[in-house]
């Protein structure tokens, strides 16, 4: 559990922003408060190839108002620098998972509270007034926000095998799988971390627990098969054009005949 010693320090993990540390309690990344900032980072980086971490969090405010903006989990090189997208700088290189509070773009095909996670390769900017969309690399609806048991998330990696967060946000013994992603490649010697920003919406963002453990390499998965939205055979589609085309083309001669021998028939009658 990431709390502070006597010496108001962390053997294992540095705090800063705006972040409290309710001893024994919870680590408030963010309070019910406009434009604040805050983040908690792992002191080491993770080095093993095979990994799974799992913390408990909690999010909520007054009832009734208006909530956001979320808060985010990070593995990625860079550690400890504020920024734009939850708290944490933008252009990242490594993992973002995002625990998305409020709807920026109010276009969306799912609802909120909403969690995505997106592959940084140090270069590509996450937007933020599309909640991310153009660069999610998988998600999934969540209403994790305001529970009255614990809401815990776990995240296992198993290097160029896949990714997987599960989320128990139902009920105290169901865990959902939210995402599963194959042939995913994090960086080597990568931070775990964890931040929050409220702007003019807000929320109490907090981190209970968390902890990490190496795992015992897995037989690689074979990728699913993506299943075709194409018909199933192309040749229908073929044949059933030049039937068509066959069935104008007679329609087209029938009318003509029939023209000619009106034509014929009045020529006749003049005569």
């Amino acid at each position: 559990m990431p709390y502070i010693d006597d010496e108001l320090q962390n053997r294992w993990f540095d705090f800063g922003g705006d972040t409290i540390i309710n001893t024994n309690r919870h680590i408030r990344l963010t309070n019910n408060k406009q434009s604040q900032i805050g983040h908690l980072w792992s002191r080491l980086p993770i080095t093993a190839h095979d990994f799974e971490v799992e913390f408990e969090f909690n999010v909520d405010g007054p009832a009734g108002h208006l909530y956001g903006d979320g808060f985010a989990m990070w593995l990625a090189r860079e550690r400890a620098t504020d920024g734009t997208v939850f708290g944490s700088k933008d252009r990242f290189d490594g993992l973002g998972v995002f625990f998305d509070t409020y709807d920026n773009e109010r276009s969306h095909r799912h609802t909120f509270p909403y969690i995505s996670a997106m592959l940084g390769d140090g270069m590509t900017s996450y937007d933020n007034d599309k909640d991310g969309r153009l660069t999610e690399l998988e998600g999934c609806e969540a209403d994790f926000r305001a529970k009255t048991f614990p809401t815990r998330a776990r995240l296992t990696y198993y290097k160029n095998n896949y990714l997987k967060l599960d989320v128990l946000w139902r009920d105290e013994d169901t865990w959902d799988q939210c995402f599963k992603v194959h042939d995913v490649k994090l960086p080597n010697q990568i931070y775990l971390g964890f931040s929050a920003h409220t702007g003019d919406l807000t929320d109490n963002h907090d981190i209970v627990s968390v902890t990490t453990k190496t795992l015992v390499p897995e037989k690689k998965e074979a990728k699913p098969v993506q299943k075709s939205t194409k018909p199933k055979s192309s040749s229908g589609g073929f044949f059933s054009f030049l039937f068509k085309i066959v069935l104008a083309a007679g329609l087209v001669g029938v009318l003509f005949v029939g023209y000619r021998m009106y034509e014929k028939n009045n020529q006749m009658k003049r005569f």
